[in-house]
């Protein structure tokens, strides 16, 4: 069903309220990565040039004791906000009451607002109440009537339902008012969507990262999609062990060695897992590494795969019309053992005519290293919500916003 988007609204003299994603590091007051800020600029310019008033809510990390607020402000965010956007961003340092109310009211069109961090409604007077991530329905209608429109742009929190999503989504559709996705959840509902439930074949999914459990229901929802799914990373060796093969002191999750067996008997041969691993005897980038065919020593641990693998995953891709990647191929937090991430991240970049979608934090790290970033079609800015989507879930974030009539 086709959602109803920014540009459906008529956002003129409108306060707009605005869900975005500014949960970006911050440490001593200075923002250490502002990609999530940037991905936000589109949806706020359409609105403000277009003589609507912004008014934007994000969470910042978690607050679970009064002592966490001070360090989880959102001004230094409303400062940086303000030096992309190069016009004043007015910053509310309270989520509610009159100071807020009277601020909204003070807004000229075209202005934009932010107001503090959602999260400090999980802590009231030192108590621990999840207002805000518990989605209180009292709390999401106090919001949603600070505007006569809301727009969903934060796909990183799709996957949670909290009072300043799904919250004020919902007091919004009742009192008649639209709710319409940004132009970044567009993007993500289309290209994940489409790579999902409509991809150009070949189909590759590429999974990686620590842990089979992680990523079970992506596997089992892609089986039937994909063309062939490629296994890399620590979860590498719970398949090991699930087809017989020595796993030395690699990472095994014992527990679902059973489910890998299952897994491996429903895919037939699309399962495709390393044939070679850079080995080390230690958790470390200083190990001594060594590069082993098939099975790992007793007393090593695969901590990257191997140029054979690199090879053969490489051949997999090359006709490949659709990719979809997460998770790392190795320990990518070492240097020593990133290279086989380094390398599915620069030969995505070299598919012709290929759609390739990269979520997760290391996958989307790896790639920015690389420079091959705008060689890709999307990158997902959503961890936990583009695993949830391909999996096939229903994202609440996503589900809560209008339906073209």
């Amino acid at each position: 069903m086709a959602k109803v988007i920014v540009d459906d609204l008529d956002v003129q003299g409108k306060k707009v309220l605005m869900r975005v994603d500014f949960n970006v590091p911050v440490k001593d007051g200075k923002i250490g990565d502002d990609n999530r800020i940037v991905a936000a600029l589109p949806t706020i310019k359409y609105v403000i040039d277009h003589g609507g008033k912004a008014i934007l809510f994000s969470h910042l990390g978690r607050i679970k004791k009064e002592d966490d607020k001070p360090g989880l402000s959102l001004r230094p965010v409303a400062e940086k906000l303000a030096e992309l956007l190069g016009k004043p961003v007015t910053f509310v340092p309270v989520t509610e009451g009159p100071q807020l109310e009277e601020a909204i009211d003070n807004m000229s069109d075209g202005q934009v607002l932010l107001v503090q961090n959602t999260r400090y409604e999980d802590v009231v007077n030192g108590e621990n109440v999840k207002r805000e991530s518990g989605n209180d329905p009292k709390l999401g209608e106090y919001w949603a009537s600070l505007g006569d429109e809301f727009i969903n742009d934060a796909f990183g929190t799709a996957h949670r339902e909290h009072a300043s999503n799904v919250g004020i989504a919902k007091a919004m559709e009742k009192a008649g008012k639209p709710v319409a996705a940004g132009y970044l959840m567009e993007k993500e509902i289309k290209f994940l969507g489409n790579a999902v439930d409509n991809p150009k074949h070949p189909f590759i999914a590429i999974l990686g990262g620590a842990k089979v459990s992680d990523k079970i229901g992506v596997i089992d929802h892609l089986l039937d999609k994909a063309d062939k799914i490629i296994i890399g990373g620590g979860m590498t060796y719970t398949f090991y062990a699930a087809k017989g093969i020595p796993t030395g002191n690699s990472l095994v999750e014992k527990d679902k060695i059973d489910v890998a067996k299952d897994i491996l008997k429903k895919a037939g041969d699309k399962i495709v897992l390393p044939v070679d691993s850079v080995v080390a005897d230690k958790f470390s980038n200083d190990a001594k590494a060594e590069v082993v065919d098939g099975g790992i020593p007793d007393g090593m641990m695969g901590l990257d795969i191997g140029p054979k693998s690199i090879k053969l995953f490489e051949d997999v891709l090359k006709d490949a019309k659709t990719v979809v990647w997460n998770g790392p191929m190795g320990v990518f937090e070492f240097p020593k053992f990133a290279k086989g991430t380094l390398a599915i991240g620069e030969f995505l970049g070299t598919l012709k005519d290929a759609t390739t979608i990269v979520g997760g934090g290391d996958s989307t790290a790896a790639v920015k290293e690389l420079g091959v970033a705008d060689k890709l079609t999307h990158i997902s800015t959503g961890g936990g919500a583009s695993l949830e989507y391909l999996e096939g879930k229903t994202l609440p974030g996503i589900a809560s916003i209008s339906d073209k009539k």
